[in-house]
């Protein structure tokens, strides 16, 4: 139990903060599973605005919300202003945040709680997960706050989110390259072709591409801003092998027209291509190229051009980055190629090595 005369006490396991001023009881919910200490911290901010004015019987009620409300309202907004990924991913993320926040207004979620959710989530093993469900939450509150439906501070800017692990990234050997498109049919094999030598995104652009979008004169691939991850319109020249793919299935579908990648066979033939995950993870199976998924592709180009000795701007700019630190973590070297460059070193004459050894020498004597 609080000492006497702070205004704490405790119910259940919610602490609250019940004191009177002027003549007025006033209780308010400081939260449920939290230490004395943190309650006590919570109480002094709440004490500070009633004396102040801004709480308690009688003055203006602060704008509040549940937070399944501002679920759903965030949910709907993000439907009609997002792409469709985006929505997939934001409806994932608050299902799992409403574990922790379920029941409680948005004024009842205090960092002390964000940070516990945060924590629970990282000895879960979901350590990457954790990340995106703060910055869903921190978007949540941003919006309500100016949609005015919420009248209050956002806990989540105060929480810092987790460093996230460097792993290495996968891409595909020219071998690997070489298996993967000969188990692959069409047009899965064309959508490949796609990832690794133009770096589309294969679900959220490729899938999205129209024949408009593919200049055989020209010899170039448009992403329309609508798909872009960065929202703006990109042009990727073809190569010589991305050219002879789509005139081979050009070639397949003498009327084409509209959405590029169209289901071949099976009752939805003729019907746009949603997802390659799972024909592609059968592909993969059969060429025995494991740990690779879509993205790999898109991988394999930035590192390639990187490996080819293209500047860092220019891949940033044929892959549509927003940033180009995130080329930096896209546009590594294979183990081969920083292998071949530090065997350049024995390649130097070996008079070179005599003269830098003698020079060495006298100036030491």
């Amino acid at each position: 139990m609080a000492r006497r005369g702070d205004g704490l006490v405790l119910r259940g396991k919610t602490w609250w903060l019940n004191f009177i001023h002027l003549g007025r009881r006033h209780q308010v919910r400081l939260g449920r599973n939290i230490t004395k200490s943190v309650a006590r911290e919570f109480a002094q901010d709440e004490r500070a605005l009633i004396l102040r004015g801004e709480r308690g019987i009688g003055e203006k009620k602060r704008k509040d919300l549940s937070f399944e409300k501002a679920s759903e309202e965030f949910l709907r907004w993000a439907q009609a202003n997002r792409k469709p990924r985006t929505y997939k991913n934001y409806r994932w993320l608050i299902k799992q945040l409403m574990l922790s926040f379920h029941g409680k207004n948005l004024s009842e979620i205090h960092p002390f709680l964000v940070e516990k959710h945060n924590q629970a989530r990282i000895g879960a093993g979901a350590r990457v997960s954790s990340n995106r469900e703060l910055t869903c939450l921190k978007t949540l509150f941003n919006r309500c706050i100016d949609w005015r439906k919420f009248e209050g501070e956002n806990p989540v800017r105060t929480v810092k989110l987790v460093k996230e692990p460097k792993n290495r990234l996968r891409f595909l050997s020219v071998e690997e390259e070489r298996r993967l498109v000969a188990a692959a049919a069409e047009p899965l094999r064309t959508i490949i072709l796609v990832g690794i030598h133009s770096g589309l995104r294969i679900e959220s652009e490729a899938l999205r591409l129209t024949w408009s979008d593919v200049d055989l004169k020209r010899g170039d691939l448009t992403v329309q801003a609508a798909y872009a991850k960065n929202g703006e319109t990109r042009t990727i020249p073809m190569n010589a092998v991305l050219r002879d793919a789509f005139r081979s299935l050009l070639a397949a579908m003498p009327n084409a027209e509209g959405v590029v990648f169209r289901c071949w066979k099976g009752g939805k033939k003729g019907q746009p291509i949603q997802s390659v995950r799972t024909a592609f993870t059968t592909a993969c199976r059969h060429a025995n190229v494991p740990g690779v998924s879509s993205h790999t592709l898109r991988h394999t180009f930035a590192s390639r051009l990187a490996m080819a000795g293209v500047d860092i701007r220019t891949i940033q700019e044929l892959g549509g980055w927003k940033e180009i630190k995130m080329v930096e973590r896209y546009a590594h070297l294979s183990q081969k190629h920083k292998a071949d460059a530090v065997e350049k070193l024995v390649s130097q004459p070996a008079e070179n090595s005599t003269t830098v050894f003698t020079t060495s020498k006298k100036q030491s004597a």
